[in-house]
């Protein structure tokens, strides 16, 4: 058995609830084991809230905007560049340590180069994030990351559109054993918000810091 979890949308409270799923893993590293995979946990999560819509974000989903909506595809305005680059960009190149950064010339490169850059894992410890001049704590964790991608949705409307049509969202990739940040949690962040009609006070950090240290449920 496995457990991976399932983030969704609060009414109130919370900006996010978890649901762990458990389910038969499928091994292999084929597409179609790895979709398997996802829908086992979301016909985990649909037993439980059979009221509810579920979509996988990553490379692995079934739906184009679970595809459109992962962090190597979505975009977020950069307005030093003048060009929109995938979110895994931003993050990544966003990062300062306590040997260097923040390494913006990893705007450029591809996603999947820019996760694997090697001064991302030799320049000593995270200390902040530093995106377009302005400085972000690492504390609460996973508050930067959603905060990009939460304000980088609207700057994709027919993504965002479509994301709202969804209460939980996964991550087969993400294993909290291993990873913090996760789409599926951004995601479900973002449609909360939204129903909350607070999308327009986040894109304000202090503000959106504030919501973001309410207690997950």
């Amino acid at each position: 058995m496995a457990t991976r979890p399932v983030f969704f949308a609060c009414d109130g409270g919370a900006l996010y609830s978890v649901y762990n799923a458990e389910f038969d893993w499928a091994g292999g590293f084929a597409l179609s084991q790895k979709q398997k995979n996802v829908a086992a946990i979301h016909n985990s999560f649909l037993q439980r809230y059979p009221d509810k819509r579920v979509l996988e974000i990553s490379s692995r989903s079934t739906e184009p905007v679970g595809i459109a909506a992962s962090a190597f595809n979505l975009n977020k305005y950069v307005p030093s560049l003048g060009a929109s680059i995938p979110l895994e960009n931003v993050f990544q190149g966003s990062k300062v340590f306590r040997l260097g950064g923040p390494f913006t010339d990893i705007f450029g490169k591809e996603p999947i180069e820019a996760k694997r850059d090697e001064r991302l894992k030799n320049s000593g410890s995270l200390v902040k994030f530093s995106f377009e001049g302005v400085d972000y704590p690492l504390a609460p964790m996973t508050v930067f990351y959603d905060y990009i991608y939460v304000n980088a949705l609207p700057e994709n409307p027919d993504i965002a559109s479509e994301i709202l049509k969804y209460d939980g969202f996964t991550d087969i990739a993400f294993n909290p054993a291993k990873s913090i940040n996760c789409q599926a949690r951004s995601a479900a962040i973002f449609v909360s918000l939204s129903r909350r009609g607070l999308l327009d006070s986040a894109r304000d950090f202090s503000a959106f810091l504030y919501l973001h240290r309410q207690t997950v449920k």
